[in-house]
């Protein structure tokens, strides 16, 4: 008995000292400690692409002229009405002395152009899908641009004029009353907006044998009098003359051109 309560004092002593000691747990030590979450964190979702500059714009390119057009004279020759008069469905175009031909011309600045056109969000319609076809003849071209209510219509040539003249120039619809009188004034908008970006971009000068500042207006052409839409052609240069046709045959240059034009639809298409 008497060893029984001495162990029990013994124990209590022990218990005593360690509590003393800090040996016994507080409460708040004693409870099972709680592992908190983090909280996680959602992925944010990932943000459009930004909407290309000019999304929703139609463009018509119309490379002049075809390559197939020479062997088909029964097709090209024949007359169409232009609302002025009458002219030829289509024509072979013109070529350099060297014998680059303008439709490859064309065509080359168009297949440029087009990817330039289409990185800005721009929907492009081409009269024509390669240079080894016929035609289309003029007033076809010009119902495609209609029909695809093209915010822009432009037609690309080169020139075949006199040796002595270079430079290059933008051609304006003239008023065909009853026909293109709402295309005058945005069509002007859009042959000044090219004609700066074409000089400033390649450094050609204004044609010296044609028009005035650059600029040339005219009713005898099927492209322009039968357009609904804002529609201007832009002739690059001259072929005949030496110093243009070097210009107009190199790869390079051509790219530049393509950018020029790009960048004269650009700065209209978005003040539209």
């Amino acid at each position: 008995m008497r060893a029984r309560r001495a162990a029990s004092v013994v124990l209590a002593a022990l218990v005593a000292l360690a509590t003393a000691c800090g040996g016994a747990s507080s409460s708040a030590q004693q409870q099972p400690t709680t592992v908190r979450r983090q909280p996680t964190t959602a992925t944010p979702p990932l943000s459009p692409s930004p909407r290309p500059m000019l999304a929703g714009k139609v463009v018509t390119i119309d490379p002049g002229h075809n390559g197939g057009n020479a062997a088909h004279p029964e097709v090209i020759n024949r007359p169409v009405d232009i609302i002025t008069g009458r002219k030829p469905c289509n024509t072979t175009g013109t070529q350099t002395a060297a014998g680059y031909t303008e439709h490859a011309f064309t065509w080359d600045v168009a297949r440029r152009l087009t990817p330039i056109l289409r990185k800005m969000g721009v929907e492009v319609v081409l009269t024509r899908p390669n240079d080894s076809g016929v035609g289309p003849c003029i007033n076809v071209r010009a119902a495609i641009g209609n029909k695809a209510e093209a915010d822009a219509v432009v037609s690309i040539h080169a020139d075949g004029a006199t040796a002595n003249g270079h430079g290059f120039h933008v051609i304006l619809p003239g008023l065909v009353p009853g026909h293109t009188n709402a295309i005058i004034d945005p069509s002007r908008r859009l042959g000044l907006a090219v004609r700066d970006a074409y000089t400033r971009g390649t450094g050609l000068p204004f044609a010296t044998y044609v028009g005035r500042q650059g600029l040339d207006t005219r009713t005898d052409l099927g492209g322009l009098n039968l357009s609904t839409r804002p529609a201007v052609f832009v002739e690059c240069g001259n072929m005949g003359n030496r110093g243009d046709a070097a210009k107009l045959s190199d790869p390079a240059f051509r790219q530049r051109i393509a950018v020029s034009l790009a960048d004269g639809l650009r700065k209209y298409l978005d003040g539209q």
